[in-house]
């Protein structure tokens, strides 16, 4: 027997209470707001400097002990990653420990470096110090600026690929989506205070691919109606569009968070917030994609006959309200 999420044919009211979901989007978006203004985000070393320390042994690495080890030094913010290269041969296992910037220092001290090496060779005896690096304030405020720029090219990108393949009202409800989730996500990891370094940018561009590819779907059954249908109202039409496309939305998200699912409860510290960014940005793409998107779209309007230059809908919330 065939596994179905959803029936074959549905013929759900999506627009029905357009306010209300509308309404919880500004409200979640005005709190991931006041969240960031009231206490930012919790950045990590990539963001707020520090200092990597490259160890290597012939012992297999356990980065649970590694952690025990350090923290009774009372460091705050230590990363400790396994590096895997298929050039590294069975005697050589190599960690990236990564550790805070201390009292708003430029970097750890040596006393600290000393001491973190010191606890390091009580668990490993023959571990070697390869490297030391550290990552002042002035390069941590680059990393955000860069990071903020590349999210925003993102985003503009999507706004002129939209356009240019649709038409300015699809392109407003794309990009409209896609500041919501990304404010969302990042409202989230301000609320909860889940370390935000460049990995959790990696999952942002990551979640704006993920909701314009479902945005696109969706938009491109609605474009193929509007030639098919082309009296039926725009409200209709956009219901017919997304019912249409329900089942494969909802077998994509389910399929990806289960993988990301495994990815959070066995992937360890290392990838966890990453995963984190990544369920919760499925989660809301999938939302924003039906209920805000497509709900721009109905507001602004579109051309109903895409052989005509002109002769757009407008205001489709009369009829809705009606």
């Amino acid at each position: 027997m065939r596994l179905k999420l959803v029936p074959d044919e549905t013929s759900f009211d999506f627009f029905g209470r357009w306010k209300l979901w509308l309404g919880i989007s500004a409200l979640m978006v005005v709190i991931g707001f006041a969240s960031f203004a009231l206490q930012g985000l919790n950045f990590g070393i990539d963001f707020r400097g520090g200092t990597t320390i490259r160890t290597q042994s012939t012992q297999a690495i356990d980065v649970g002990v590694y952690r025990d080890a350090i923290a009774p030094l009372g460091l705050g913010d230590v990363t400790i990653t396994e590096i895997f290269d298929p050039t590294f041969g069975p005697d050589e296992n190599v960690a990236m420990i990564r550790i805070q910037a201390q009292d708003e220092a430029e970097a750890v001290s040596a006393e600290t470096i000393a001491a973190v090496e010191t606890a390091l060779a009580a668990t490993t005896p023959d571990i070697e110090f390869v490297s030391v690096e550290s990552v002042g304030p002035k390069v941590s405020g680059e990393l955000i600026q860069t990071a903020v720029l590349a999210v925003s090219l993102a985003i503009l990108s999507v706004l002129v690929y939209i356009w240019l393949r649709f038409e300015w009202q699809f392109a407003v409800g794309a990009v409209a989506a896609l500041i919501h989730d990304v404010v969302l996500t990042i409202g989230v990891f301000s609320e909860l205070q889940i370390r935000f370094d460049l990995a959790i940018i990696a999952a942002l561009l990551t979640i704006v691919g993920y909701s314009l590819n479902d945005t696109v779907v969706v938009f491109d059954r609605v474009r193929e109606n509007l030639r098919k249908y082309k009296k039926m109202e725009l409200k209709d039409l956009l219901n017919l569009s997304i019912n249409e496309t329900l089942s494969r939305t909802l077998m994509t998200s389910l399929t990806t968070l289960l993988a990301l699912i495994s990815l959070y409860v066995l992937g360890g510290d290392v990838i966890r917030g990453f995963v984190f960014a990544m369920i919760w940005g499925i989660i809301v793409g999938t939302y924003s994609s039906i209920f805000v998107a497509s709900t721009i779209l109905l507001w602004l309007g579109v051309k109903r006959d895409w052989s005509k230059p002109t002769n757009t809908t407008g205001n489709q919330f009369a009829d809705i309200d009606a």
